[in-house]
């Protein structure tokens, strides 16, 4: 009797650890899928260590404290306000902080010319870097002005690949790869220049 209550409260136990476990490994990996792709130390390319107990049937993922939030965001302005200049200034140094991120990321903005340009035209895109500081896919459009013709938003589309293009591969510290590789970022670009007058009309 006391054998079998011994062995119940055992496999309690295990069940409860192997419930944890499994729970753990689907908060890690449904945050951000491709951002954590488990490998072991023979693996020789950018990847989240792979970790597991004996209670666990496959490859798991520790959780991690990521400094920063689970998706990043950045309005860059064609012409940022005058007391705003210093947040459009690339550093001179490799990127070690969101800042220095954020404003290399503004910094790197081109708008259209002003014939092909809109007026008030706003446009988000979403992507993500990986360690090496280079994007994972091409920049997704998530947002564009309701009233923009098609051929404007290729323009401004082309202007944006072309924008960040310029700036790769961001050169990131160590610590920062780690904690924004896979991470989504997402740019909403506005293009608030007087266009009018810029282009003569």
């Amino acid at each position: 009797m006391t054998r079998n209550l011994t062995l119940l409260l055992i496999a309690g136990v295990v069940a409860a650890f192997a419930g944890q476990a499994e729970a753990r490994r689907l908060r890690a990996g449904d945050a951000v899928p491709f951002s954590h792709r488990p490998c072991s130390v023979l693996d020789g390319e950018p990847c989240t260590p792979s970790t597991c107990s004996v209670f666990d049937h496959g490859p798991c993922i520790p959780e991690i404290d990521y400094p920063i939030g689970q998706n990043l965001q950045v309005t860059v302005l064609s012409v940022p306000p005058g007391d705003q200049q210093d947040r459009y200034r690339k550093p001179d140094h490799d990127l070690d902080t969101l800042g220095d991120l954020l404003a290399t990321l503004r910094s790197c903005w081109s708008p259209p010319a002003p014939e092909s340009a809109r007026a008030g035209m706003q446009m988000s895109v979403m992507f993500s870097f990986n360690t090496a500081g280079t994007p994972i896919a091409p920049p997704r459009v998530t947002f564009a002005s309701k009233d923009a013709p098609q051929d404007t938003r290729d323009t401004y589309l082309k202007a944006i690949n072309a924008s960040l293009h310029s700036c790769l591969p961001l050169k990131l510290t160590k610590s920062l790869g780690g904690a924004v590789a896979g991470r989504p970022i997402m740019i909403r670009y506005v293009d608030n220049r007087e266009l009018e007058k810029q282009s003569g009309k």
